[in-house]
């Protein structure tokens, strides 16, 4: 059978009658992006707290760090977002339930929290790897100069860490992105899923794919273009192995 290509699918009305196949994919788009940024926000502000846990003096705050990176990282992302979606409310005292199965951008909501816990625990790793990866006297430094530990690590050792562990910073920041995909399962209208919705109205399966993949593509490449920029703005001579 013949395929027929017809690039100019895009230009057409969707079946609402109101707007084109174009915007569409450009509304996907947007809440690829909105999922994507809430998401990642979340998982930095969780990953920093729990990637610094794993690295205190105490063995309790440790192990407590690890458990939350465990259960986080090895549970598949597919089957934790079908948890916070459809489980969650169920297990919540149900007028809890019904106000969260009720809110107008639930699909969205669980989205941002799945792929925020998700995140987090990956973010974590790296945070810890970052931490560790200073030389030991770098906290004796700072707490022979009078700073708390808490200060220690908010004004010296965390800044230092970041910088190191930017450029895995980046494949999170990109994974966070493509991993929003998944939550067309919830019904989440994102760019994977309207492609799909293109796909099913239209039969134009290759146009629709064809161009999320673009623009997939080039929303990473802007991802790369701005934390590469970030990393040498960020980069401190001397103590990165930079000049």
């Amino acid at each position: 059978m013949h395929y027929h290509w017809n690039w100019a699918i895009f230009g057409e009305l969707s079946p609402d009658g109101v707007h084109t196949y174009w915007d569409t994919l450009l509304s996907g788009l947007g809440w690829t992006l909105a999922t994507s940024l809430c998401g990642w926000v979340m998982a930095l502000a969780l990953g920093l707290a729990v990637g610094t846990l794993r690295t205190l003096p105490s063995p309790w705050l440790r192990r407590l760090g690890t458990a939350y990176v465990e259960l986080f990282r090895n549970v598949p992302l597919l089957v934790q977002m079908f948890l916070w979606f459809f489980v969650m409310p169920e297990l919540l005292p149900q007028a809890a339930g019904d106000w969260l199965k009720a809110l107008p951008n639930a699909p969205f909501l669980t989205a941002v929290v799945c792929l925020g816990f998700f995140t987090s625990a990956r973010v974590a790793v790296q945070v810890t790897a970052g931490i560790e990866a200073l030389a030991g006297g770098q906290r004796l430094a700072a707490l022979a100069l009078g700073l708390r530990l808490p200060q220690a690590y908010r004004y010296v050792l965390l800044p230092l860490a970041l910088r190191i562990v930017l450029p895995p910073l980046t494949s999170e920041f990109l994974n966070i992105i493509k991993n929003s995909s998944v939550a067309l399962t919830i019904g989440l209208m994102e760019l994977t899923a309207s492609a799909r919705a293109i796909q099913e109205f239209s039969f134009q399966v290759f146009e629709a794919f064809s161009a999320a993949t673009a623009i997939y593509v080039l929303a990473n490449l802007v991802v790369i273009a701005a934390m590469h920029w970030l990393e040498r703005r960020l980069a401190l001579p001397g103590t990165l192995g930079r000049h």
